[in-house]
């Protein structure tokens, strides 16, 4: 396990286990006494070498991400040119949400029941009917209407 020295505690030495491999310059190694001193690649951020190296892996690591990152953008855009299209293929096709939209009204039966009737889940319906609880209602107060007995008169 490597060690990491407190330079500001002349007798302060502490383990590091992986943790000690996230972004190491957020602690910058001048203003607060602080520096990192690698055992194995013998790099130590107190000393001006050891910054400038400390900096140039820096650089190299971010010149690489955004290398990486330049290439997937081009890859993906390339696959959108090419018809491919990313992500989950969407389950709710125009008919099931046609059917869908025509059973709502029906207070006699749930959301929940019609999903499992066009083999979707309720979510599905919810996210892709922005209306879904007015027709909800709708359906509910006609079906009140209808059911409520005449007024005496």
């Amino acid at each position: 396990m490597p060690l990491i020295e407190d330079r500001s505690r002349p007798s302060s030495t502490a383990a590091a286990d992986r943790c000690t491999t996230a972004p190491i310059a957020a602690v910058p190694a001048g203003r607060r006494g602080v520096g990192l001193t690698s055992l194995h690649e013998n790099l130590d951020t107190t000393t001006p070498g050891g910054r400038l190296v400390f900096h140039v892996f820096a650089a190299l690591a971010e010149f690489i991400r955004e290398l990486i990152v330049s290439g997937t953008r081009e890859g993906l855009a390339a696959a959108r040119a090419r018809g491919r299209v990313g992500g989950r293929p969407t389950v709710a096709t125009p008919e099931i949400i046609r059917a869908a939209r025509d059973l709502l009204p029906n207070p006699d039966v749930s959301v929940t029941a019609i999903a499992r009737l066009l083999g979707v889940s309720p979510g599905t319906f919810y996210n892709h009917i922005p209306d879904l609880r007015e027709l909800r209602a709708a359906g509910r107060a006609r079906h009140e209407l209808t059911a409520a007995p005449p007024a005496a008169s």
